[in-house]
């Protein structure tokens, strides 16, 4: 996604001192080594979610004239850090953060200030996968959802449901149900298609993790993208605006700098 927008190739990181901050900033494993020999990274050091005061940091991005930022924040934190950088004249071209704009509640609190946030795409309504046990493809699911909750979609559903096919398919394989461990042999065989895709213990990079299809997307208002869900309308919309990962999702939308 950075690749789409004219840097200076500049990073600054929102890392807090948790367990996410501490591994999205390890250097070998996190951000730091994945970013080496391609950006400047302006990291300035850990700090508590509690912290009200955010002038540090800003200040430090402004030093060093970052203008692509990341983080990993919850939604009332980097509330709090993006309301103090409009104040204090930050203005970033590119903000891609991880867990604060997940959902559309959180950016519609953000008022106008969450339109051109970008963020990792884990699953939408335009993924091309259906689920393996109902048939129901993406969008079906997601358009249910919608028509009985009368809430926008969100990326955990797609994931939810899938939690079910893959217990089943398990289930329904497993030699001796009332063993531990037949169960723990069906799921390290597993190789299952359903809606978010491809599920399988294949023993990379750990044995116990099965790796599914990410994409990156922006929020825009939802009077600017036409709905793919007849009637309904919503004030944002995620939409995928990098497919380099995988190019079996379609793009929908040629990402923007921030406004």
């Amino acid at each position: 996604m950075w690749a789409a927008i004219p840097t200076n190739k500049v990073v600054g990181a929102l890392w807090p001192n948790d367990a996410e901050g501490s591994a999205y900033s390890d250097p070998k494993f996190g951000f730091p080594g994945a970013l080496q020999g391609k950006y400047k990274l302006v990291d300035p050091g850990r700090f508590e979610l509690a912290t009200s005061d955010y002038s540090a940091q800003i200040r430090a991005f402004k030093e060093a004239k970052v203008e692509i930022l990341t983080g990993v924040l919850p939604p009332p934190a980097f509330a709090t850090f993006w309301s103090q950088a409009g104040q204090q004249g930050f203005k970033p071209k590119i903000a891609t953060m991880a867990k604060a704009i997940l959902f559309p509640t959180a950016v519609e609190a953000l008022g106008a200030r969450g339109a051109g946030l970008t963020t990792e795409v884990w699953w939408s309504p335009s993924f091309p996968f259906k689920s393996g046990l109902s048939g129901q493809n993406a969008v079906e699911l997601c358009v249910a959802y919608e028509d009985e909750a009368k809430k926008q979609w969100t990326q955990p559903i797609g994931f939810l449901h899938a939690l079910f096919e893959v217990a089943l398919d398990v289930l329904q394989r497993t030699k001796d149900i009332d063993s531990p461990g037949a169960i723990r042999d069906a799921i390290r065989t597993t190789d299952y298609n359903s809606i978010v895709g491809r599920i399988a213990w294949e023993g990379k990079p750990f044995k116990n993790v099965a790796k599914t299809t990410l994409v990156g997307g922006q929020w825009i208002p939802g009077s600017k993208f036409k709905q793919w869900a007849a009637g309904q309308k919503f004030k944002n919309d995620l939409v995928i605006v990098n497919n380099d990962t995988d190019k079996s999702i379609g793009t929908q939308w040629e990402m923007e700098p921030l406004p």
